[in-house]
């Protein structure tokens, strides 16, 4: 949180953003444009999250119809509201926060000026949508197998379960960030998001009663 905290209040993220993905000489961004960043890892990224989210989904809908289900149906109905939960309160605070894009300032090819989140927005500026990063809080919503596994008591599973939300959020911010269309920070503050509502809804949902087997999952 400390170097979240230094993006969004000292000049770390332009630095980092100049040092690593923007190249002033040509004016261009490392991933803008390319295959690898906008098709395969910001859309197909994209896709994938949504079918992680709607497998989720389907899996809790037949556990009220198919017996070897049911003792899923909590896990499973955890598991969807995360993936839901997560990008839609991310998204919906990259609306109000009134943050711009990196590709959108003076120095990144675009015509604004850098302004910090808690400094006061000129008036004549348009709308900006640019943080907290929703496209990496969609695999930070994976967090959610991270204390899934907690709770039935199988480690393993907790630490695949954040190696892949880490893993998969990691790649996502390195992509938005490389197109130019996130600072560091912003990915983030989307991944503390992300950990705070996983933690949040594990603590509402299952109230200390997802231990042990997946038999214990029933309502």
């Amino acid at each position: 949180m400390v170097l979240a905290t230094l993006g969004t209040t000292t000049t770390l993220d332009p630095d980092i953003a100049h040092r690593w993905f923007y190249d002033a000489a040509s004016g261009q961004w490392l991933g803008k444009g390319t295959v690898w960043a906008d098709v395969v890892l910001h859309r197909g990224g994209r896709y994938l999250m949504r079918l992680v989210g709607v497998a989720a989904l389907l899996a809790w809908a037949l556990s009220w119809r198919v017996t070897r289900l049911r003792p899923w149906r909590r896990a499973t109905g955890y598991v969807a509201l995360c993936m839901a939960l997560v990008p839609l309160l991310v998204g919906g605070l990259k609306e109000t926060t009134n943050v711009d894009c990196p590709w959108d300032l003076q120095g990144f090819g675009g015509d604004r000026p850098f302004v910090h989140i808690f400094e006061d927005r000129p008036d004549g500026l348009p709308h900006a949508a640019c943080f907290p990063g929703a496209h990496s809080s969609s695999a930070f919503a994976l967090f959610s197998l991270y204390f899934l596994g907690l709770g039935l008591g199988r480690r393993r599973l907790a630490v695949a379960g954040f190696a892949l939300a880490a893993g998969l959020g990691i790649a996502f911010s390195f992509t938005q960030q490389a197109r130019g269309a996130h600072f560091l920070s912003h990915d983030l503050w989307s991944a503390f998001i992300a950990w705070m509502i996983c933690l949040a809804l594990y603590r509402w949902a299952f109230r200390g009663r997802l231990t042990g087997p997946p038999g214990a999952v029933s309502p």
